[in-house]
């Protein structure tokens, strides 16, 4: 979804570093725009169903793939039949749940910095000493894994992030990342201000304002909340990473507490109402397409 009016859009002339990354992607300094990206894309069944329709019906504009997930696969083959919908990769290193499980696309042997005691991916509660252990040519190689696995799907991906490592969780992933982006000829979300301040010095569009992960959000009033934010978004280039699931047994089964982060965030999305407030607000929601232009352009120069 791009819902860029001519009125939002202004030329790019020559700006100072400290210009916002809205204006670098061609909108005018008071405009707010807004990327709705859904992650986990591919995790389970009742995920894939939940942000394919929060695209398709609601206001996300774009999504994240996971592609070592045992529902990849099923998600490729959705992505393949709606080639107007834009996606990242979602570059997976940590496994969320221990009895619902996946593991690298590398083979075990070659990337064993990334695995536990057990031989299998670190989980959320572990990220520390998957960080503390991770060796970064490992880290490459499972990376490369991942994206040339879309690749070689015959997709198209726009940008790089990550699932439940912020910027990478280190400086070397985030650098090493950038790398591979610039390789592919992808953009990157970046998350946290140290990140951000590195890559505008660069001239690289990234968020203006800080990151909203929906898995932060109190469950209980979320709708007013989302509201809330929408109300108040700030000028500038903002993101949003959602979480839309459809909460059936399926979701419950395997995520007993988080079920409830996606079922709620899903409900909002795709709601008549969050369409409405978007317009009455005159935001403009984009897609990374933008950021992957200018990124591709810059490593190009």
């Amino acid at each position: 979804m791009d819902e860029r009016r001519e009125e939002d859009v202004v030329v790019p002339a020559a700006t100072p570093s400290s210009v916002l990354s809205s204006e670098l992607l061609g909108f005018r300094p008071d405009a707010r725009v807004l990327i709705i990206n859904a992650d986990d894309l591919g995790m389970y069944h009742a995920v894939n169903s939940a942000v394919i329709e929060s695209i398709e019906r609601g206001i996300v504009s774009s999504c994240s793939l996971m592609p070592p997930c045992p529902w990849a696969l099923h998600a490729m083959h959705l992505l393949r039949g709606r080639p107007e919908i834009p996606f990242g990769i979602h570059l997976t290193l940590v496994c969320d749940t221990t009895h619902y499980r996946w593991g690298p696309l590398t083979p075990k042997a070659h990337v064993p910095s990334l695995l536990d005691d057990a031989g299998d991916l670190f989980t959320p509660a572990t990220r520390s000493e998957l960080l503390a252990r991770a060796r970064i040519n490992e880290v490459e190689s499972e990376f490369r894994a991942q994206i040339d696995a879309v690749f070689e799907a015959g997709l198209s991906p726009t940008h790089l992030d990550w699932h439940c490592l912020a910027d990478g969780g280190r400086d070397d992933i985030l650098d090493l990342t950038v790398a591979l982006a610039a390789e592919y000829g992808l953009a990157v979300r970046i998350w946290l201000e140290p990140g951000r301040r590195k890559l505008r010095r660069q001239g690289l569009p990234v968020t203006d304002r800080p990151f909203l992960d929906s898995f932060a959000l109190d469950i209980d009033g979320k709708p007013a909340r989302y509201t809330e934010l929408l109300r108040t978004l700030p000028t500038g280039l903002s993101e949003w990473a959602v979480h839309p699931g459809l909460g059936n047994e399926e979701a419950r089964a395997i995520e007993p507490d988080g079920w409830r982060v996606r079922r709620t965030d899903y409900e909002f999305l795709v709601s008549p109402k969050a369409r409405e407030i978007l317009r009455e607000e005159g935001i403009v929601v984009i897609d990374y397409r933008s950021l992957q232009e200018k990124w591709a352009r810059t490593a190009a120069e």
